[in-house]
């Protein structure tokens, strides 16, 4: 960042202060990731300056001859890599993406069913005060108390009861795999549409180790970071029939220019994605989720539906006495981030949960494996254990390091 350093270096020195602290730190976040070289190369490049309201082939403005090439390339990579009809790449990112489905293929008032947000759903899956709340008759169902787990009979009996015209399933913070079959029965039955949002598991799905939606949905949104690894952004991807409602709906509907540098950053994501290493990839991420699920179990933690299926976990506290703010806040001193996250039937409040939500996608692309998860999750029990401890935090926070030293960050240099 020679340019940078000289004519901002306030800025610069920020930017400095990050790459150590993503450098020298255990990512636990997992909706983040590290993105290749490569990507941020494309997500930093000349494309930054071109504007292209339209799509390939029928833009408003000239000089398009090599974003229609971009574009069309980072399409034809997605329709490969997720066996899909029709994908359009240009949505801002994941809740732009949502909103354009509804908007789309939705009249206002219109009922819909999506997982509640404190049994891990998103904003945009119907929370009362979101957008999606406020335009559409939002219906929320949950995960069952004991297990928390979905009950697929009791979805079925609230859709019937409720006729919603679209279905949403995929989720944030849900560590199981998700029966897209099931979802798709209930749907024909009540003659809904069907929306699956894989933003957190498009990279799992992608990789060949979580079943895809593709075969059953209607609809499939995504972000195109978390465990796909790309820029910041998002697509989504379509049965033809929709194709045309979907792409009004992002062009002219809702936005207006493509960020063109961060389409070329999804055309090398995907292109990455679709390499054999990249099903390796996504095979460690479910392995090391698991380890260290077993290995927080040992420790005492609560897992809530007592493990995961995928790549991230959710802890619920309160059997440790520690309120998930201050986990979070105790581990950033450790050197470790992850983020404080409602559980299922939380009587705390969503700015100070019970619970912890933690995975694997990041610290997986630095090269870590099983006997590391171990490691890890020895640290953040230590940590809560001491969690008002400063000295000792800072302690771990040296042995994070040293353990970060041997698993350099792809693209990070220092």
């Amino acid at each position: 960042m020679t340019s940078l350093h000289e004519s901002d270096p306030q800025v610069a020195d920020i930017l400095d202060h990050e790459r150590s602290r993503q450098a020298y730190g255990i990512e636990l976040i997992p909706s983040e990731n590290y993105a290749s070289q490569a990507v941020m190369e494309a997500t930093g490049s000349i494309f930054t300056n071109k504007y292209s309201e339209g799509y390939p082939g029928k833009r408003y403005y000239g000089g398009q001859e090599y974003v229609d090439q971009v574009e069309q390339l980072a399409i034809d990579r997605a329709k490969k890599l997720f066996g899909v009809e029709h994908v359009n790449v240009q949505p801002y990112s994941g809740s732009p993406a949502n909103t354009a489905v509804y908007f789309g293929l939705l009249e206002y008032g219109d009922t819909i069913m999506g997982l509640k947000l404190d049994h891990g759903g998103h904003i945009t899956h119907g929370l009362p005060i979101s957008f999606s709340g406020k335009s559409f008759n939002c219906v929320g169902y949950e995960v069952e108390k004991e297990t928390g787990r979905l009950n697929m009979d009791a979805i079925r009996e609230l859709a019937i009861k409720n006729k919603p015209k679209l279905i949403i399933a995929g989720y944030t913070a849900y560590s199981r795999t998700i029966d897209w079959k099931a979802f798709k029965e209930i749907a024909d039955e009540v003659g809904a549409i069907t929306m699956a949002d894989i933003a957190h598991i498009a990279g799992l799905i992608a990789g060949g180790v979580h079943e895809s939606p593709v075969p059953y949905f209607d609809v499939i949104t995504t972000t195109t970071h978390k465990t796909l690894r790309g820029p910041r952004g998002a697509m989504i991807m379509c049965k033809n029939e929709f194709a045309k409602d979907i792409d009004k709906a992002v062009f002219p509907g809702l936005q207006g220019g493509p960020h063109d540098n961060t389409t070329a950053a999804k055309a090398v994501a995907f292109g990455e994605a679709l390499k054999p290493e990249f099903k390796e990839y996504a095979a460690q991420i479910v392995k090391n989720a698991k380890k260290l699920a077993e290995r927080l179990m040992h420790h005492g933690f609560n897992l809530v539906s007592g493990g995961t299926d995928n790549h991230l976990i959710l802890a619920d506290l309160t059997n440790k006495e520690i309120p998930g703010k201050i986990a979070q806040e105790a581990l950033d001193k450790a050197g470790i981030t992850l983020n404080k996250n409602t559980v299922p039937f939380d009587p705390r409040s969503p700015f100070d949960p019970s619970g912890i939500r933690l995975g694997t996608p990041a610290i997986t692309t630095r090269g870590m494996k099983e006997a590391e998860m171990e490691k890890v999750a020895d640290f953040i029990s230590e940590a809560l254990d001491h969690h008002t401890d400063d000295e000792h935090l800072g302690k771990i926070k040296g042995q994070v390091k040293d353990l970060c030293n041997g698993f350099p960050v792809p693209g990070i240099a220092l």
